[in-house]
Formats: structure tokens, C-alpha cells, sequence
């Protein structure tokens, strides 16, 4: 039986423009301008566009941990959206090799007319598989997820902690070789979480390739061997996980035990 190719990620001269195409009013221009100082350009039709991302270049290859840190604002999510294939590069180039899954939207790739049921059957479809793969798949996030009879139900009538235990489950419930995450996995009441956390350091161990966005120090340590400091859109620096925690916090960390969840 043949065997998948190893995980790759190749990002080269990356960059991505969001058009502001009601930028002209004076109130709004000026909230705009307060907030993305340093960002705002025109492209080549003289639109006011916020630069989100210049000039990102990496390449990341199996067993590699990446998380991105910086301030809100800074592109973290801009890059995970441009990996997971949402935003088109306005100039340089993103490959990924290997099958991929993101976690970044509770509601990424539902429908919100359709039933929690049908969801998942048209997730197990999109991922080619057959009647009896479907069925387990169905039977594991019904079960992960503990929405009763609301499977049943259209999702636009759940409340957040179910969109959220929803996505959850039909996110983790497919394993990937490339996994990319932002930290919206970590909501969501105690008890679910408890269980969740089991369930996605399981799915961490059998990704080649993580790309974390969060501001959890403690998640970063134990989970990514490899940062991106992002600024403006930009990459601040890039390299060991301790290291650029350092520079990004200002001051030493502390000294902690080695941690024992994906040391395994």
C-alpha cells in the first residue's frame, strides 16, 4: 500500500491587501487610519487598502511546530486563513503538500440551515468517504459533541456552546497530516474543554505539521518547538519557541518542569 508524502509548507514573498471600499467617510477613515497606523496603502485601482500581511516567508517540513504570537491585529489569523486556502495571496506564493484541516471558526465550512446531522454527512462526503466511514464519523461527534436531539435540528437555531461543541467535535474528528489552529479552540465551558483537550493533543500527536495562533505561553511551551514573533503584519522574528517568547514578553520565563502531555 503506497504511502502519503511527507507534510510540506513553502511560503515565499507572501503578501495580502484587504480593500477598504467605503473608506471615504471622514469618521470612518479616521477610525481606520487610529487603527492600522503604519498599514494603509492604495493598490493599483487607488483603493484605500489595509496592507494585512508583507513580505511572510517560511518553510516548514515535517514534525515542525509552529505558533505564531503578537498582538491582536498583528496577522496571526490573516496567515492561518491564507494557509487554509480562504484569502488568495496578492503577491508571492503558499503551498501546502498533505491533507489539511483548520481549526479557526466554529462555523467553518456549515451551513447553518441544514442540521447538525447533514453537516456531518456532507463533511464525510467532501473528504471521499464511503457509506460506512460516514456512519462512524457521525456516531463519533454525535457522541463527542452531546447535542441529543439537536442533531436533528437546524445549527442556526444552536446556542454558541453548541455551535462551538459542534464544530469541535467535526473539526477534530478527521485527522489531518497539516493541522492549523487558532485559539477559538480553547472555549467553551470547563467540562467540555476537559474532555476536548484529550481529543486535541491526541489529534496535535498525529499532525506532521502544526501552525498555532494563541497568547497562551503555557500552550506555546508545551505544544510548538518553533515561534513567529508577527508586527504589522509583518515577521518580527522568527526561531526557538523560548527564545522568541523571551524577547516577545520582555523579561526571562520561568523555570518550569518539562511538561508531559505530548512528550509521549
Amino acid at each position: 500500500m503506497p504511502t502519503s508524502p511527507l507534510a510540506e509548507i513553502d511560503v515565499s514573498a507572501l503578501s495580502l491587501d484587504f480593500p477598504l471600499y467605503h473608506a471615504s467617510g471622514r469618521s470612518l477613515k479616521k477610525t481606520v487610519l487610529s487603527t492600522v497606523a503604519g498599514r494603509m496603502g492604495a493598490d493599483a485601482k487607488r483603493r484605500i487598502v489595509v496592507q494585512a500581511l508583507r513580505d511572510i516567508s517560511f518553510t516548514l517540513r515535517s514534525g515542525d511546530r509552529l505558533g505564531l504570537i503578537g498582538t491582536n491585529g498583528a496577522g496571526k489569523t490573516t496567515l492561518l486563513r491564507t494557509l487554509a486556502g480562504i484569502y488568495e495571496p496578492l503577491n508571492g506564493s503558499v503551498r501546502v503538500q498533505g491533507t489539511l484541516n483548520a481549526l479557526l471558526d466554529p462555523h467553518l465550512g456549515m451551513n447553518v440551515n441544514l442540521t447538525g446531522r447533514e453537516n456531518i454527512t456532507l463533511r464525510g462526503m467532501y473528504h471521499g468517504l464511503g457509506p460506512a466511514a460516514v456512519k462512524r464519523l457521525l456516531d463519533d461527534v454525535r457522541d463527542f459533541a452531546e447535542l441529543g436531539n439537536f442533531m436533528e435540528l437546524p445549527v442556526r437555531i444552536y446556542s454558541a456552546g453548541m455551535i462551538v461543541r459542534l464544530g469541535f467535535a467535526l473539526a477534530t474528528a478527521i485527522r489531518p497530516q497539516v493541522l492549523l489552529m487558532d485559539e477559538w479552540f480553547l472555549a467553551g465551558d470547563a467540562n467540555f474543554m476537559e474532555k476536548a483537550r484529550a481529543r486535541l493533543e491526541d489529534m496535535v500527536r498525529g499532525a506532521e505539521i502544526l501552525v498555532l495562533s494563541t497568547h497562551s505561553t503555557e500552550t506555546l511551551m508545551d505544544w510548538c518547538n518553533r515561534l513567529i514573533w508577527m508586527e504589522q503584519g509583518r515577521i518580527r522574528e522568527d526561531g526557538p519557541t523560548e527564545q522568541v517568547l523571551e524577547h516577545y514578553l520582555g523579561h526571562p520565563l520561568k523555570q518550569k518542569a518539562v511538561p508531559a502531555s505530548l512528550s509521549d
